[in-house]
């Protein structure tokens, strides 16, 4: 109203000239993130990196910290930044990543070469934050639950070619090569008798140098092709000939699968097996209700803390073929095996529930759709052995173990362990995609991106450590 007081404002001088704090980190509160990366990161044994640095030529330009380079990608993917280029736009424009960088700016050529030349130093960081984890007491192996994702992969489902189309589009091409051909050769012949013989004429007109690109890659794609139908065939056999030796021979120890291509007896590819020309180790999976350009990424979650304590990639889209291979990298990796084992119906088979079986392991693995499986009418309040069937892997033994009272509750806990880790990392993180191409950089940088969930775990855990000892 008329005549009241006017309010003053709180003073605002962006242009004053001000003393800086004397360390960079008093920009941030005490319990940032920033300043528990660059803790851990201070810990963490970078001697593999540290010796490939210092194996190379000394001339020439100074390396960057490894350890500002670690602390830069590790943060980068502990909040979702994850490309080179934004990670350089951050170390201007963060305040975060410009306390990790000491104020230094690598460019985006640096950070991405760092990354793909220590990529497998950088992966095996996940055990060392997992031992970290377990150290603190956030790994029980109580009760895990294991999953997988269908990451996509860093090229359009739109750039793959079946077999049957690579040599239809082959002939095609071919054709329409020698047409081209034929008509410069028409061409040139009409100029010589026209302008004589000493005009060039060796020059490639575009449309023939990029059908004859396209053609190189069409053969370049179905050579490969061709390559993995006979390593698939000649692995087959080769299994057939093992299962019919007496005595049988012991199988061979449990490994991530790959994708072998679907072929007939001869070796020969069928018509619709595809390969993609961005990334030919990536594989057009379903993912929901649709099919994507993909990878396979699976975890391991323990209870307690939702830590994941094993992880591997794979371009073989079913489940089941990596159970095993998990099991043992939780042992390897923590140095004991979990009790029990949480799997929806993806990874049901027999011969899972009788490895699992044999390692002393309690197995709960759907048999079907969980609602099929939770909502049955028919749950036996008898939880002793008793009550399930003695034949082990079959889908009656299972049936009967998950309608008990136990198993019903028990493996109501799957979703809640390992689905949420799956959304902090998608939904919370953005990362949805794989920067890097082939199954090899794939699995590392999945690595990273499992070591800095569980980075983030300890983080909140000693936070919440932190304030109930206060």
């Amino acid at each position: 109203g008329i005549g009241m007081p006017q309010k003053s404002y709180r003073e605002w001088s962006p242009d004053q000239v001000m003393l800086l704090p004397r360390s960079m980190r008093d920009w941030l509160p005490p319990g940032h993130l920033v300043h528990f990366v660059m803790d851990v990161v201070a810990e963490l044994d970078l001697s593999a990196v540290e010796r490939a640095i210092q194996e190379k030529d000394h001339r020439g330009e100074r390396p960057w910290n490894p350890r500002m380079m670690v602390g830069l990608l590790f943060y980068g993917y502990c909040i979702g930044v994850c490309s080179s280029r934004r990670i350089e736009r951050a170390t201007f424009e963060d305040v975060g990543f410009r306390i990790l960088a000491g104020d230094n700016h690598p460019d985006h050529s640096a950070i991405a070469e760092f990354r793909k030349n220590h990529l497998a130093a950088l992966g095996a960081l996940f055990l060392d934050i997992l031992h970290l984890c377990q150290k603190a007491g956030m790994v029980k192996l109580g009760r895990v639950a294991l999953d997988g994702t269908k990451v996509k992969a860093n090229a359009s489902k739109h750039k793959a070619m079946s077999y049957d189309h690579m040599k239809r589009r082959e002939t095609e091409l071919r054709a329409e090569i020698a047409g081209m051909l034929a008509e410069a050769g028409t061409a040139d012949a009409a100029e010589d008798e026209l302008y004589g013989r000493d005009r060039r004429g060796d020059e490639l007109p575009n449309d023939l140098r990029r059908k004859q690109d396209r053609l190189r890659k069409i053969l370049a794609a179905k050579r490969e092709l061709e390559a993995e139908a006979k390593q698939a065939r000649e692995t087959e056999l080769a299994d057939r000939a093992r299962a019919q030796e007496d005595p049988p021979a012991p199988p061979p120890a449990p490994e991530i699968p790959s994708h072998q291509v679907r072929h007939n007896a001869a070796g020969v590819p069928d018509d619709d097996a595809q390969r993609n020309f961005t990334d030919p180790d990536s594989r057009i999976m379903k993912s929901g209700k649709d099919f994507v350009q993909a990878y396979n990424a699976q975890i391991v979650v323990d209870e307690a803390e939702q830590v994941i304590v094993a992880t591997a990639v794979s371009n073989q889209p079913a489940d089941s073929r990596h159970l095993a291979a998990m099991i043992v990298a939780v042992e390897e990796g923590v140095g004991a095996r979990p009790v029990q084992v949480l799997a929806d119906a993806g990874y049901f088979s027999a011969e899972n529930i009788k490895f699992m079986d044999n390692l002393g392991i309690d197995a709960l693995v759907s048999v079907a759709r969980e609602k099929h499986v939770l909502d049955r009418p028919e749950i036996t309040t008898d939880p002793t052995p008793s009550a399930i069937p003695a034949q082990i892997g079959s889908k009656a033994a299972m049936r009967a173990q998950l309608s008990s009272v136990l198993g019903a509750a028990a493996y109501r806990r799957r979703k809640c362990i390992v689905e949420p880790v799956f959304g902090q990392i998608k939904g919370a993180r953005g990362i949805r995609q794989f920067l890097l191409r082939g199954v090899e950089s794939v699995r590392g940088e999945w690595e990273i991106i499992c070591a800095t969930h569980n980075l983030l775990k300890l983080f909140r855990f000693s936070a919440r450590s932190a304030l109930a000892a206060a």
